[in-house]
């Protein structure tokens, strides 16, 4: 007569497999590169899966699928994408380094990141304050004179005074206005500085 084992043997391997969590490996070790861009509207997370063994390319923007390509032969490549609410161009490239490395750069309306930020920082003042149990993040794009607060354009006044101008807004009750001053240094520029129930509001590096 067989062993008592011999007869249960296979039906303990088979509850061991029916058992045995649904887990992708693949899911869990896919995510190879994350970045944080600053936008006039805010501050976005950019998530890129890679599966060098499937070619699978996944790019989620703010926790949000954007791009998804299950199976690609050629593993190295770009993807473009666009980010934030005034559409901003972005693409990620995946280039191999050695054998099977690769290297995941950034790029933001074709230049490095790390040049667009450079370029951000001249053409924009970024101002955070805490008012009412709220923050607000402010932002000024220089060029255009457009305000953002927490993603949203906001509708501005201009005034010309004495010496510059004001561009004048509100938040909640709050009356607010970014003032324009020549430095009177040609390196400097113009000075900008966001008055808050007037207040002068600090700026942060953008």
């Amino acid at each position: 007569a067989p062993h008592p084992a011999q007869i249960f043997r296979p039906c303990i391997i088979a509850l061991f497999y029916s058992f045995s969590p649904p887990y992708s490996l693949e899911k869990m070790t896919d995510l190879v590169a994350v970045w944080d861009v600053a936008l006039s509207d805010g501050v976005h997370k950019i998530e890129f899966e890679h599966g060098t063994t499937s070619g699978k390319r996944v790019v989620y923007v703010d926790g949000k699928e954007e791009i998804r390509k299950d199976w690609m032969f050629k593993l190295v490549g770009r993807e473009t994408f666009c980010v934030g609410a005034a559409k901003t161009k972005a693409t990620i490239n995946i280039d191999a380094i050695s054998g099977f490395a690769y290297e995941y750069t950034l790029e933001i309306n074709g230049k490095s990141l790390k040049k667009y930020m450079e370029n951000r920082s001249k053409t924009t003042n970024t101002w955070v304050l805490h008012m009412d149990g709220e923050n607000f993040r402010i932002v000024l794009e220089k060029d255009t004179m457009d305000v953002w607060c927490n993603g949203k354009k906001l509708e501005t006044a201009g005034e010309f005074v004495d010496d510059g101008t004001e561009t004048h807004f509100s938040l909640g009750n709050h009356d607010c206005y970014i003032k324009a001053v020549s430095s009177g240094k040609r390196k400097e520029g113009i000075i900008h500085t966001l008055i808050v129930d007037n207040r002068e509001i600090p700026e942060i590096a953008s």
